[in-house]
C-alpha cells in the first residue's frame, strides 16, 4: 500500500470548478470529502458485488490512513494530522 492516496485528474472547465469550488465552500465541505460521497452513492446505488467489494476495500483503506495520520484535521485549522 502507497503512503498516500493517490490524486485522480478530472477535467472540466475552469469556470464549473470555481462555481464548486465556491459552493463547498458556502456549504463548509470540502471538494474532496464532497466528490468521495458522490462516488460512494453511485457505486451503492449502480454497481455490482465487485464494485461494492472494492468499495468496502477502499472504505477500510481509507479508516486506516486516517488512523495512522491521527484522523482527519479539524475544520479549524487545528492539530489532528500528523
Amino acid at each position: 500500500m502507497a503512503d498516500h492516496t493517490p490524486g485522480v485528474h478530472v477535467r472540466m472547465p475552469r469556470p464549473m470548478w470555481a462555481a464548486y469550488s465556491r459552493i463547498c465552500e458556502r456549504l463548509g465541505v470540502e471538494r474532496s470529502e464532497d466528490l468521495l460521497s458522490y462516488v460512494r452513492r453511485q457505486i451503492e446505488r449502480h454497481g455490482d458485488d465487485a464494485d461494492r467489494a472494492d468499495l468496502a476495500a477502499a472504505e477500510r483503506e481509507l479508516a486506516d490512513r486516517r488512523a495512522r495520520k491521527g484522523g482527519r484535521p479539524r475544520k479549524d485549522g487545528g492539530a489532528g494530522r500528523g
